[in-house]
């Protein structure tokens, strides 16, 4: 796969995922509605911070929060907290939590903690793999939606099971809470209600709702007074953060009530994606506003052939796609750009694609 996928999906005018393209006037817009004489955050306090921290912390339900300028620093330090609290360092996850694929070790290189992987890449973990690996855990990590595997969610009755079945056995949870936001749709829900029988939570202001950048770790007052220690111990406590607050605060606001839309629209963009010969989702069905769009491995010329309907309808279907043993793979995530597409036009997309697949099988 070479740049020219990636070149030819930001010069079209109309994309099927996410916002649109990230521009310095993401910033812009949030900055020019500011009163040019409001004070700025120093190093974690000041209205501008304290506010958001007590906004998010009521929305998620729980006592305090405290923003942090990356959800990887949030994370580590949350289960760092846990295992010194239980006095166990092993913490269990999925397969592919961020964690385990993209952190680089983190987690075990920095504070020695031993990972435990639950279930298989391809599918969520459930309550018997979970009672499988004993009760020898301080935390158990679950990340909802579960980004790798297509966005896919637990059903409310089997996440029910396993946060009960941890405090019966007195393992702490917490929710990787990236992508919360797309959840409550499915779960129809508040998104205090979701976090309830949740130990900590962290939510993410860059992905979904489309901030600079930023993450907020939510819990137990004590809990989270704590968490400002490890904050500075880790240089994440910056003398201001405004620019990442003020945006995450203002994008929140326009986009977290959007969600139930982008959902219905991830399920209508995934019918489109499974009339196509060939092409097939994971999910079929969408429980969050994204999923995994498959190709079959024996379709020739696949970047050829993506390039080449991009540039003839001008709609951007991804800037890349992963090999994998059985075929290829790309996710999508639904935002705002997808519903500025005309139907023509996305009719003509997928009417094109299917042609052009037809033509090189």
């Amino acid at each position: 796969m070479t740049k020219l996928l990636s070149e030819t999906y930001k010069k079209t005018k109309y994309k099927l995922r996410d916002h649109g393209s990230r521009s310095v006037n993401d910033l812009k817009v949030v900055i020019d509605k500011v009163e040019p004489d409001r004070m700025i955050d120093f190093y974690g306090q000041g209205f501008i911070i304290n506010d958001f921290e007590d906004k998010v912390a009521r929305i998620l339900g729980k006592e305090k929060a405290v923003f942090f300028p990356s959800g990887t620093m949030a994370q580590q330090i949350a289960l760092r907290m846990w295992c010194d609290e239980r006095k166990i360092y092993r913490v269990a996850y999925h397969p592919l939590c961020h964690l385990e694929i993209y952190e680089q070790d983190g987690l075990k290189k920095l504070h020695n903690i031993e990972t435990v992987l639950l279930g298989e890449k391809d599918r969520l973990f459930t309550i018997d793999d979970l009672k499988k690996i004993g009760t020898d855990i301080s935390t158990l990590l679950i990340e909802l939606p579960q980004n790798c595997i297509g966005g896919q969610l637990p059903t409310w009755d089997e996440l029910s099971e396993i946060l009960v079945y941890c405090k019966e056995n007195n393992i702490k949870t917490h929710l990787d809470g990236a992508r919360l936001w797309e959840a409550a749709p499915y779960y129809k829900k508040e998104l205090n209600e979701i976090c309830r029988e949740f130990d900590s939570v962290y939510v993410s202001f860059y992905k979904s709702i489309g901030g600079v950048a930023g993450a907020i770790l939510a819990g137990p007052e004590e809990f989270m007074n704590q968490s400002k220690v490890w904050k500075r111990r880790y240089g994440g406590d910056l003398i201001s953060l405004y620019p990442y607050i003020l945006s995450a605060d203002y994008y929140m606001t326009r986009r977290i009530e959007k969600m139930k839309i982008y959902y219905e629209q991830s399920m209508e963009l995934a019918k489109h994606f499974n009339s196509v010969n060939k092409i097939y989702t994971i999910p079929k069905i969408p429980v969050s506003n994204m999923f995994n769009v498959h190709f079959s491995k024996n379709i020739q010329n696949l970047e050829s052939m993506l390039i080449a309907v991009m540039k003839r309808v001008d709609v951007g279907i991804t800037p890349y796609f992963n090999e994998l043993e059985d075929g290829y793979v790309f996710d999508i995530s639904i935002g705002d750009a997808y519903g500025k597409i005309p139907k023509g036009k996305l009719d003509r997309c997928f009417d094109e694609l299917n042609t052009q697949i037809n033509k090189i099988m």
